[in-house]
């Protein structure tokens, strides 16, 4: 096992603890992250189908607002120049909020109308009718193009994020996880290495003892024979007596 499959750790039993834990902590991540990315994705094909069928309808919205204007210019002729005097503020306004979806904030634009008609008189001479659907066609208008920026901007935003994350979970699926695994793996192979020449270590200490206790046993009885033996020659011999003249 190279160096740069484990971590470079010092084997011991509280090294073998910590790993467990890590490796604990970064399967739940992976489990968390899984299932961020899945709940991403689902939202992410929701918002995708929705687009589409926002621009399919504002294809045929905006045809209609066209032929509206065509309609309302052959009724009332040129009338842009009564609509730029009229321009005093903004009637039709956005507003944005977030939207959390699985710790994501997601943008949604809001179309909302401040204020009162500006061109409510416009065509009253001629051409009301045309001039009045010209204005709810493209108010139609104006709402998709709301709903589809705010769509659009969540599609963008949401394909970042499920990019990052599931550039986090491969991460810690393929490097982190089994970096993990081989460092354990190293620490328990180390321990049970030590074990074993602790064990033997041991068993030759346990020999070593045992050969010096019997020598000494041997010696013992050596010496014990040895004081046996003397203590008898001093005892069998007997002296004559001498006598002096």
């Amino acid at each position: 096992m190279s160096g740069k499959d484990r971590l470079p750790i010092f084997p011991s039993r509280m090294a073998l603890t910590n790993m467990k834990s890590r490796l604990k902590g970064a399967q739940k991540g992976h489990s968390l992250l899984k299932k961020k990315a899945d709940a991403l994705t689902l939202r992410f094909r929701q918002v995708l189908a929705k687009i589409i069928e926002t621009k399919v309808l504002m294809g045929e919205v905006m045809k209609e607002a066209s032929f509206s204007l065509a309609e309302a210019k052959f009724a009332c002729g040129d009338f842009n120049h009564i609509v730029v005097q009229n321009v005093t503020k903004a009637s039709c306004k956005v507003k944005s909020r977030k939207e959390n979806v699985a710790g994501v904030n997601l943008p949604v634009f809001e179309h909302y109308s401040d204020g009162t008609d500006s061109y409510e008189l416009t065509g009253l001479s001629r051409g009301g009718q045309q001039i009045d659907k010209l204005k709810k066609n493209y108010g139609k208008a104006v709402e998709l193009l709301v709903e589809l920026a705010s769509l659009q901007t969540s599609f963008v935003t949401l394909d970042e994020v499920i990019k990052i994350t599931n550039r986090r979970v491969n991460a810690i699926e393929h490097v982190i996880i089994p970096r993990i695994e081989n460092t354990l793996s190293y620490i328990i192979t180390e321990l049970d290495e030590r074990e074993r020449e602790e064990f033997y270590r041991l068993k030759k200490i346990q020999e070593k003892m045992k050969q010096l206790r019997a020598k000494a046993e041997k010696d013992k009885i050596a010496r014990m024979a040895e004081s046996e033996e003397a203590g008898s020659l001093l005892d069998d011999g007997e002296d004559d007596d001498l006598l002096f003249t």
